[in-house]
């Protein structure tokens, strides 16, 4: 099974690509982007249902900040699932698309059963920066670092060449931080995929900076499902986690060793062996 459709919401246009077969499950954020990264196997078990959200739609000039406030983004998600006619859905999020995914199932409980996080930190801030870089400099493969830092000298000058694709230019060059093999090239995975940027400079420079995800906890009844990468040096480490561990009353972490930013793409056998082991028996 396999249509695309789009909703409006406040002028934007949100797509949504539907594939498979099973629980429906809404993957937030980019619908090409990450319809490109889940496995076809995943397919055969999961109704997968990627999302585009306000950052990946038209109209991609819209400065106005109260337009990304991340109520407006949950309650997209809402309309998406009203739209397809879902009752319960498994909501998925990965990297900052995780809190988005998070936040839903809090403002709507009675319409997730699981959460599914991939790639994320506890939130965005200094501390929690400064906790990524220790990583990676810890870290003993020069190679990774030298490969990176080759990168860095480009970044200024090709966000500048095309400031509308900064967001996009900045992932590609951040490939060392975010790929467990450190040369792989995005740039396929991207193609077609348009940006806001005064959504992600607002909502991943501000918002997600200052997110208090133990905020309203107590309303989350669905489990949580926290997938990270051993070589993820775009996020602080897992470690970060232990403060806010407890909060959850049903949090199940999984770390994957041959990944970095991405275990969905990078492991996808052994990331859908444990995602549906865990839906099933949790």
């Amino acid at each position: 099974m396999s249509f695309r459709g789009h909703v409006y919401s406040s002028g934007f246009k949100l797509q949504y690509i539907v594939e498979g077969n099973g629980v429906p499950t809404i993957v937030v954020g980019s619908s090409l982007y990450y319809s490109r990264t889940f496995s076809k196997n995943l397919r055969n078990s999961l109704k997968l249902v990627f999302v585009d959200h306000r950052g990946f739609s038209p109209p991609h000039d819209c400065k106005d900040i109260s337009q990304y406030n991340l109520d407006l983004l949950v309650d997209d998600i809402e309309l998406v699932r009203k739209e397809l006619g879902f009752d319960n859905v498994i909501v998925i999020g990965h990297s900052g698309h995780a809190f988005i995914a998070l936040e839903y199932a809090k403002k709507y409980p009675a319409n997730v059963s699981h959460v599914v996080m991939m790639c994320a930190a506890p939130n965005f801030s200094p501390e929690g920066r400064a906790a990524a870089e220790q990583y990676l400099n810890d870290s003993v493969c020069p190679e990774r670092k030298a490969a990176l830092a080759l990168n860095l000298t480009r970044l200024p000058q090709e966000m500048a060449t095309a400031p509308e694709k900064a967001f996009i230019t900045y992932c590609l060059l951040m490939g060392p931080k975010s790929w467990f093999d450190y040369n792989y090239d995005a740039t396929k995975l991207w193609e077609g995929v348009e940006v806001n940027m005064a959504m992600f400079d607002y909502v991943w420079g501000e918002v997600f900076r200052d997110i208090d995800i133990t905020e309203n906890l107590d309303k989350l009844e669905a489990p949580v499902l926290l997938a990270l990468g051993q070589y993820d040096y775009l996020i602080p480490p897992a470690h970060m986690w232990e403060s806010v561990r407890d909060k959850f009353s049903n949090l199940t972490i999984r770390i994957f060793e041959k990944s970095s930013h991405a275990p969905h793409f990078e492991e996808p056998e052994l990331f859908d062996k444990e995602l549906i082991n865990w839906l099933f028996n949790s």
